[in-house]
């Protein structure tokens, strides 16, 4: 049997004990020399103490002072009587173990003193008893100094002073404790150091049981093209491959591994998702979990901007941007407002409306009834006004102006300048664009989603419907379509549109976030408890309100009356509107001899219309007609095209839809022979800015960013995350494309080229000086493009 070799670690430790066990013998040798020395100089102290009393013993009896020469027996018979006293402490000092005594009796602090107090009581004692005053205190003195100065300054009066050789016996410790303690430090700190770390988990890495490893195969050739095709919708979307082929064609390329994207040692055995009913999320789960598995943790790209505002410990800021305002009244003036009203109503967040600035020349071109406003504070005044008065409650949000021109070819406002500036950086939280093609077809500034931390385009209006309608407008469809495909990913993380009658955006879902003003609500209630009284509700017929231009319905009005001219005998139609084509519309409408009567637009809400029964909107280039809603709301009768812009209306029993000019004639027909249903308590939800502003919130993420859901994601019920943070190729191509249109935009010439207001890329000196603005040259020194 072989004799096991000792450690070497052993002899180390030993020799390490051994080596500082000698450092503190030798320290402690020093120490208790020092405490000798110390006391053999305390004991000739008190010789040469002694020697100065018998110095001053003789000198006594050859003491005398002229003046008291009368009466020197007395002085002499009182220092023969302190003779024994001096002696008996003469013996006391002298003693061979007073050494010893001073060392058991004097703590570590205290000083040396010497008890003259038997001394005095002895002198105050005679001095009683006899007649004569001695005045010893100059001789006190005298001494005290002499003794001090014997003692070279050794003895301090000082009680807090520590004594000397304890002092350094103390100080030795704390020396032999300082580099026992580093030496252990030093140990601990490699002991807990990176590289010891990363040797432990390497090792545990290695010595891993094979059931507990959760071994994540690579993507496979199917998924990698997958993910491709995904990424690259919005390029294949340009070429005409619409987005269904490019999901068929993921389903079928994923279809082969569906039941094997998700891992079961990392989602507890489960395959998907709710079913494996969504491939797509499906496919991200599979991509998170290689991600996860490898570690990689994505921080940006090469054209993401990394310096956006962190709002994570404050109230969330909400910014809505729209290109119209009051008393403009168009959908984009009034339906944003409602939304800042209903989004600050909740107090979550604080909201900012930042609506267009015209100058007073174009604000005589696009405000009705020659209204015009000399500053912003007065068209402030008056939109909180309009609105206060609508929703019953008052709005806590804060209205900002942007400078605006208005186009008189197109009968819109465009933005001047870089309207990202008009929101402070600390206000940068979360962007709402109301009609974000439009708000960026000619924006020269910073990237809205390098600015703000979630962005969300809402889509108003089916530009390519109208555009189709002009000189070439098949070749100018094409391009603004293209256009806007491509603002939309410069500038969006998200696109909500109101139905789907818009453009297929990318980053685009449908959803209807527009309510209905308060006030057509509670005229449907009032409407529906005269019905219960038995009253009669409506004593008109049917009519049609809207802005009179020919794309806003009324060729398709005039076209399907004049078909049934003689199905429709005796149907009389009051219009309500003003508008750029308004004599053209009545005079196509008089040369057909058609049973319309013209009247002036007025508001929807007034009360010369609450008597109609039906609301007929032929419009197929609305997006979501305000007015098909209001109609709704006051308890009437809809008739309306079937057409993607009116599929949120369809739910309800008053709407009746039409897909056929026959069909038309149908529906008019039967409205006009019965009374419409009171609306239920969910219908009148349902069409409340309550309900919208919820939905807004849920199909725009906004509902988990309010929370501060840091973290945009979906949790499979193993608790794996999917992440969009993860590297795609389509925020780099996003990237690429904003630095190519703010590059673009810059050049006056391409914008002119274009269709751009001449001057825009900049505000005027008229807008400097109503808005308070500094020149552009000031604010914007250098101008790179």
């Amino acid at each position: 049997m072989t004799e096991q070799a000792p450690d070497p670690s052993s002899y180390s430790a030993f020799s390490f004990l051994s080596k500082s066990w000698r450092d503190v013998r030798v320290s402690a040798d020093a120490d208790l020399q020092l405490i000798r020395n110390r006391a053999n100089s305390i004991k000739s102290l008190a010789n040469s103490f002694d020697r100065e009393l018998e110095n001053f013993i003789n000198t006594a009896s050859t003491f005398s002072v002229p003046s008291l020469s009368s009466s020197s027996p007395t002085e002499i018979d009182f220092v023969k009587k302190l003779q024994p006293k001096l002696s008996e402490l003469r013996r006391t000092y002298s003693a061979p173990d007073f050494s010893k005594r001073v060392l058991e009796k004097w703590g570590p602090r205290g000083s040396i003193r010497i008890d003259l107090s038997a001394i005095k009581n002895a002198i105050v004692s005679e001095v009683e008893d006899g007649d004569g005053a001695i005045d010893f205190n100059r001789s006190r003195r005298r001494r005290r100094i002499q003794f001090r100065s014997f003692s070279g300054g050794e003895a301090k009066d000082k009680e807090n002073d520590y004594w000397e050789p304890i002092r350094q016996f103390k100080t030795r410790l704390r020396e032999f404790e300082r580099r026992s303690s580093s030496s252990v430090d030093i140990f601990e700190s490699w002991k807990s150091g990176e590289f010891v770390e990363r040797v432990k988990s390497s090792l545990k890495a290695i010595c891993k049981d094979p059931e507990d490893t959760k071994v994540v195969p690579p993507l496979d050739v199917p998924e990698l093209l997958a993910c491709l095709v995904r990424q690259s919708e919005p390029l294949l979307d340009q070429f005409g491959v619409r987005k269904d082929m490019c999901e068929k064609i993921i389903e079928s390329l994923c279809s082969k591994r569906k039941n094997q994207f998700l891992l079961p040692a990392l989602s507890g055995g489960e395959s998907s998702i709710d079913g494996n009913d969504n491939i797509s999320d499906d496919l991200d789960l599979r991509i998170a979990s290689v991600l996860q598995s490898t570690g990689h943790s994505y921080e940006g790209g090469f054209w993401v901007g990394h310096g956006k505002h962190d709002m994570s410990n404050q109230k969330r800021h909400v910014a809505i941007v729209t290109t119209a305002s009051l008393p403009w009244m168009t959908g984009t003036a009034v339906n944003p407002l409602f939304r800042a009203a209903y989004l600050a109503k909740c107090a979550e967040q604080n909201v900012t409306l930042l609506v267009p600035w015209l100058c007073k020349s174009d604000q005589e071109l696009v405000y009705p009834s020659n209204l015009t406003f000399s500053s912003p504070e007065e068209q402030e005044t008056y939109i909180r006004n309009w609105l206060e008065e609508r929703i019953g409650f008052k709005a806590d949000f804060r209205i900002s102006f942007y400078p605006g021109k208005f186009a008189k070819e197109r009968r819109s406002i465009i933005p001047a300048g870089d309207t990202s500036q008009f929101i402070p950086s600390k206000d940068a939280d979360i962007a709402i664009l109301e009609e974000p093609e439009h708000l960026n077809w000619y924006h020269h500034g910073k990237r809205w989603t390098d600015k703000f931390n979630h962005v969300v385009g809402i889509v108003h209006t089916n530009y390519l419907e109208y555009i189709k309608r002009e000189k070439y407008g098949a070749f100018q469809a094409f391009l603004v379509k293209h256009i806007n495909n491509w603002v939309i990913r410069a500038y969006c993380h998200k696109v909500l549109r109101l139905s789907a009658a818009t453009q297929d955006l990318p980053k685009s879902i449908i959803c209807n976030v527009h309510g209905v003003n308060p006030k057509f609500l509670k005229i449907g209630e009032r409407v529906a408890a005269e019905k219960e009284l038995g009253q009669q509700a409506f004593s008109k017929g049917a009519y049609f309100l809207g802005k009179m231009v020919w794309a806003k319905g009324y060729r398709e009005l005039i076209d399907l009356l004049s078909k049934h001219k003689n199905d429709l005998d005796g149907f009389k139609l009051d219009v309500f509107g003003n508008g750029e084509d308004a004599l053209e519309v009545q005079s196509a409408a008089r040369r057909l001899d058609l049973n319309l009567n013209f009247l002036k637009g007025r508001d929807h809400a007034d009360d010369s219309l609450h008597g109609y029964k039906v609301f007929i909107n032929p419009s197929v280039s609305d997006v979501l007609c305000t007015a098909t809603a209001e109609a709704l709301a006051m308890g009437k009768f809809v008739i309306c095209a079937d057409h993607p812009s009116n599929e949120f209306f369809r739910t309800f029993p008053n709407c009746l839809t039409y897909s056929t000019s026959e069909d038309f004639v149908a529906k008019v027909k039967e409205a006009m022979e019965n009374e419409p249903l009171p609306l239920t308590p969910e219908q009148r939800y349902r069409l409340s800015w309550e309900a919208a502003t919820q939905r807004f919130l849920e199909y725009s993420d906004l509902e988990k960013i309010l929370k501060d859901e840091k973290k945009y994601c979906l949790k499979s019920k193993g608790s794996l995350l999917k992440s969009i943070s993860a590297p795609r190729l389509t925020e780099m191509v996003d990237g690429g494309l904003a630095f190519a249109h703010y590059s673009l935009t810059g050049n006056e010439f391409l914008r002119l080229c274009t269709g751009a207001i001449p001057g825009t890329r900049d505000y005027d000196k008229q807008h400097c000086k109503d808005l308070n603005l500094l020149p552009p040259q000031v604010e914007n020194p250098m101008y790179g493009w």
